[in-house]
This record gives structure tokens, sequence and C-alpha cells, in this order.
């Protein structure tokens, strides 16, 4: 919270000060103003405390007992490092029944860096 400008343009290398390229201004701008306010890097930081424990533990305690009963739907990024490091929707197939889903060509940011793909996938998801 000390410097939300450069911790939003740091995560993206030359870049700064000019928003990245895969944001449209208007997208920047808005990221830029959730990252300035306090309430929201606190909430940040609270979302990736959970997930490290209490949200992880919840979900070990579930694992092999619980599964996820509705269709779920898992999109990631071509080139972003989950794609390098995990098969993605194998780990999904151990939590739920229905697992559909694909590879966006796309980094991290799906929805900026593809939009029309990801629109595609929501849509026919959504429409079955």
């Amino acid at each position: 919270g000390a410097d939300p400008d450069y911790f939003f343009w740091a995560r993206h290398p030359g870049s700064r000060p000019k928003p990245p390229g895969i944001f449209d201004p208007e997208a920047a701008a808005n990221y830029l103003r959730c990252y300035r306010n306090p309430v929201t890097v606190h909430a940040i930081c609270e979302d990736y405390r959970a997930g490290a424990t209490i949200d992880f533990a919840h979900d070990m305690d579930d694992h092999g007992r619980r599964r996820i009963m509705c269709p779920v739907l898992v999109l990631w990024g071509k080139r972003g490092k989950v794609n390098e490091w995990y098969d993605v929707p194998a780990i999904w197939r151990e939590w739920a029944y229905d697992v559909r889903g694909e590879q966006i060509d796309s980094g991290h940011f799906l929805a900026e860096e593809a939009p029309d793909s990801t629109y595609a996938s929501l849509r026919d998801f959504f429409a079955g």
C-alpha cells in the first residue's frame, strides 16, 4: 500500500509510467483507483492470506470426500505460468464431476489480453 502505482506497474516490466499495452487506458485507471484505496489493499491481502491458510485447510479437509456438483468452467492462459506448471483440467477433475474449459491464447490476464476468446468461452458455457 505504500506505493500502489509502482505495485501495479512493476508487475509489468518496462511499462511504467504508462499503462501496459494489454490494458485499455480506462481499465488501467480503474485498476489504479482500486490499488490506491487502502480498503482494497487490505481485502487483497486478506484474500491471499485466507487462500494460503484457512481456505487451503478447508479444501484439504474436503479433498477426496466432497466434490463440486455443478458444472465448472476452467480457463487459463496458454502463455501463463499456470500452463507451464500444471495440468489444469486434471487438477479440477479431482474436485468436480463436470469440468469444462480450455486454454486461452493469452498470458495471466485472459479478459484483457484475449477478450473475444474469453467472452466466447463464457458465453458457450453459460448458454449450455
